[in-house]
């Protein structure tokens, strides 16, 4: 079986949720010329991490969001990983991921568990505590965000249900854009599945994002870097491959969970 993903890596206008919006449907409308399965976003496209300001930015339950996805999907025949954007919800906010699938039914849901402090998340955003484990266009899937990469532990367990595929949204930024890779890869091998990761570009006012969204096959493999420009890119995943892979090393298996601590 094949996938053919298309990485959105955007150039986020700070603070600007309706020149994201339009940046979104552009996306989504571009790749829909390439016939592809699944659409992917960076992390808070909606706003940027204008965290000061989400008190006017973020959307209310996701509502905006989800409306927008859904009607895309539908519009395009096609699955979105909805990156992830600034909502508030019962007096708190959150960094929150959308899953839709291509009937526009949403699939997936998923607040960011571990909140970055480096980047001021702790001090307005609310953590998640749930996984999102998910199938779309069929297949097992699983997605993050951004910080949660630095927690094998978190991935392993979500992963542990038999995910396929990992998406990873992100603004990841360019002083440490080498660890973005190597742990990408990581993620990859000891997991055995692909990975989706995007990521963004441009500037706000404290940080340069340099793109290399990436899509990584179970061998730790680079299939697909999106270089450092605003773009669209394409990755085939061809699924198969899995069962090579798993076959002959079944580390799911051969875990000993009551050593791990």
């Amino acid at each position: 079986m094949k996938l053919k993903i298309a990485l959105a890596q955007l150039d986020i206008a700070f603070a600007q949720p309706e020149k994201n919006r339009d940046r979104v449907m552009a996306a989504v409308k571009a790749a829909a010329t390439h016939n592809v399965d699944v659409v992917v976003f960076p992390e808070m496209w909606n706003t940027g991490y204008a965290l000061d300001q989400l008190s006017t930015l973020a959307d209310p339950n996701g509502q905006q969001t989800q409306a927008l996805l859904t009607d895309l999907a539908g519009q395009y025949d096609v699955n979105i990983v909805g990156g992830s954007v600034a909502t508030s919800r019962d007096g708190h906010f959150y960094n929150t991921t959308y899953v839709v699938d291509r009937l526009g039914q949403l699939v997936g849901t998923y607040d960011k568990v571990h909140l970055f402090g480096l980047m001021k998340e702790d001090q307005y955003l609310r953590a998640g505590d749930r996984e999102n484990y998910f199938r779309l266009a069929g297949v097992p899937s699983a997605s993050f965000i951004c910080y949660d990469l630095r927690f094998p532990e978190w991935v392993r367990t979500v992963a542990r249900h038999g995910a396929d595929v990992l998406y990873f949204p992100a603004e990841w930024p360019a002083s440490r854009i080498a660890q973005w890779q190597i742990m990408l890869q990581a993620r990859a091998i000891e997991n055995q599945a692909f990975v989706v990761a995007v990521n963004r570009v441009g500037d706000d006012p404290d940080n340069h994002f340099n793109g290399h969204s990436l899509v990584i096959d179970p061998l730790g493999r680079i299939i697909s870097d999106a270089g450092e420009t605003a773009n669209v890119t394409y990755a085939e995943l061809d699924l198969d491959q899995l069962q090579d892979v798993r076959g002959p090393i079944p580390v799911f298996q051969d875990r000993r969970p009551n050593l791990y601590r």
